[in-house]
């Protein structure tokens, strides 16, 4: 017998999550999210500092590769995405970018109507509340808790300081008005633990009785009536299940996962279905196409002063650090440390940033799994808008077994001219005087890495994934073959079935994606329930007057 719904969201993530909420908010609809993953109350996903850990587990983690990456040495780039409730919101970096005005308006300019900077800009206000309070950009009482760190290390201004001295603007708000410069960097904590989509949005909801959260449930495919999506077929622990929607389907999986849902029910690519003798429900060749991500390296300084976080890298300081989280909520456990940044442009022309920094102090891999040894600090240096493209298909028609994932990194020659200005101009932020009583050697790329070829050969060997994969499902008009989605969020070609998730992107935004994705959940709901949408924003944005003629 089939549970029946009305409706049923496959993916408990970050707006897997938002939609858990708004949709069951009314107390009529019954709603059900189905989890592959289980539970987000880990110590080591709630204290923001372990952020490296649920990084790095399985428990916690798909652990996607990509395959071998022909332009960067046949690497395989590890590729994580979060498994349980909050989806990659309970294991990502805490960060909180939601993006430039202008990614807003290149969406609208690639067939996603309605999704302008004026139509986004209140669903993100509706989704914050923000520590420092509410303005004409920023949200005052949503469920997403967000704030600055403390800055209480030196060398978080001393990042600052050098930009300014290097004659970047210093931006008081890398969300409000002006995204361009340098400044401090929002982080999702709430009380000194993880703001997570699942503890802003999903946790309050599971009080409600017309919701369930199924959790430990593996989708397997979507129950198609004709053209029309009825339901998911799911596996919990080893027992098939069916669930029916009246109403609608939702897919929330993901970049890597909705997708692959999708294919595996039919609607995608039709020579890639054949291939794998799955009937055609919907020929869409967009399904798992136009895959994007960023790329990051990590521009590492030996520190002269013993300012760093290196101190607190073995296990008897980590237990200190830990213990005091667990007893106050406070101290180096209740951040990210990511709490400065910085958006340049890579050179004249450009209209709005295209790379992006994350200051560290310390030098090591975003997750954790080498580490310099010594005081130090870095950058992480990461092109915003690649114009490499990747893809998402099926290995097999078995839902168990993971996608093949191509991202096709650096194969558009415009991607090394970006990556080479990201050296070049760091090396010169970091010569700057605010740095000179912290500078020490150039570790990485090293003072002696300075031609094209040198740069390239060191971005091939050592650039990793920002963890920031989207597009596969991607919004666009009726007449564009590529398209998805609508401007509504259904699935171009069949009923009943809407995508709501960072896949959705058409291009990916300046900045981390859980930002934007929440926002995607957001307006996606009032989409789904059929709500006149929030009053477009008059609120003004800022692009540097001199772009046409100067980087900075």
């Amino acid at each position: 017998m089939a549970e029946l719904y009305d409706y049923i969201i496959v993916g408990a993530g970050s707006a897997g999550c938002v939609l858990a909420d708004r949709l069951s908010a009314d107390g009529k609809n019954r709603v059900l999210v189905l989890e592959y993953g289980g539970s987000d109350r880990s110590v080591f996903i709630q204290m923001p500092s372990a952020l490296s850990i649920p990084m790095n587990t399985r428990k916690y983690n798909w652990q996607y590769e990509s395959e071998p990456e022909p332009h960067l040495n046949g690497r395989r780039m590890h590729a994580p995405r979060g498994k349980g409730l909050g989806g990659s919101s309970s294991i990502n970096g805490l960060v909180y970018v939601r993006g430039n005005p202008l990614d807003f308006e290149l969406w609208q300019e690639q067939g996603a109507q309605g999704w302008g900077y004026a139509n986004v800009l209140p669903y993100f206000k509706r989704a914050e509340r923000r520590d420092e309070g509410g303005d004409s950009y920023r949200g005052s009482d949503g469920p997403l808790d967000t704030r600055y760190g403390p800055m209480r290390n030196p060398l978080y201004q001393a990042w600052i300081d050098a930009a300014a001295q290097a004659g970047y603007p210093i931006t008081s708000d890398i969300n409000g008005e002006q995204q361009e410069g340098f400044g401090r960097m929002d982080m999702t904590v709430r009380d000194g633990a993880r703001c997570s989509a699942a503890k802003a949005y999903l946790r309050p909801a599971m009080k409600r009785p017309n919701l369930a959260v199924v959790a430990h449930a593996m989708a397997e495919e979507i129950v198609m009536e004709g053209k029309r999506a009825v339901g998911i077929r799911y596996r919990r622990a080893g027992q098939p299940h069916v669930a029916r929607a009246s109403r609608e389907v939702i897919l929330s999986g993901g970049p890597i996962n909705s997708p692959q849902l999708l294919m595996l029910s039919g609607i995608g690519p039709a020579a890639e279905l054949r291939r794998h003798g799955i009937d055609i429900v919907a020929d869409r060749p967009g399904v798992g196409a136009n895959l994007q991500d960023h790329l990051e390296f990590y521009f590492q300084v030996a520190c002269k002063q013993p300012v760093s976080l290196y101190p607190y890298m073995n296990w008897f300081a980590k237990g200190l650090i830990g213990a005091q989280w667990l007893l106050t909520r406070k101290g180096l456990g209740a951040t990210n440390h990511f709490e400065s940044c910085g958006f340049i442009r890579s050179r004249a022309g450009i209209k709005y940033p295209d790379i992006q920094y994350h200051f560290f102090p310390l030098a090591v891999r975003y997750d954790g799994k080498s580490m310099v040894e010594g005081h130090g600090f870095q950058a992480h240096v990461s092109p915003m808008r690649s114009k490499s493209r990747g893809s998402i298909t099926l290995r097999s028609a078995v839902a168990m077994d993971k996608p093949v994932i191509r991202f096709n990194y650096m194969s558009h020659p415009d991607d090394w001219t970006e990556m080479r200005a990201g050296v070049r101009l760091t090396r010169e932020i970091f010569a700057q005087p605010a740095f000179d009583l912290f500078r020490g050697e150039e570790i990485a790329p090293g003072a002696d890495i300075v031609t094209d070829d040198q740069i390239d050969a060191f971005i091939r060997e050592k650039i990793e994934s920002g963890y920031h994969p989207c597009g596969t499902c991607k919004i666009g008009a009726a007449d564009d073959p590529m398209a998805v989605v609508d401007s509504e969020l259904r699935v171009i070609g069949v009923d009943g079935l809407r995508i709501v998730d960072s896949s959705v992107m058409p291009s990916i935004t300046t900045g981390n994606l859980n930002a934007p994705t929440i926002m995607i959940g957001e307006k996606g709901a009032d989409h789904i329930l059929g709500k006149p949408l929030l009053a477009p924003s008059n609120a003004p944005y800022y692009v540097a007057d001199n772009w046409e003629t100067a980087q900075r």
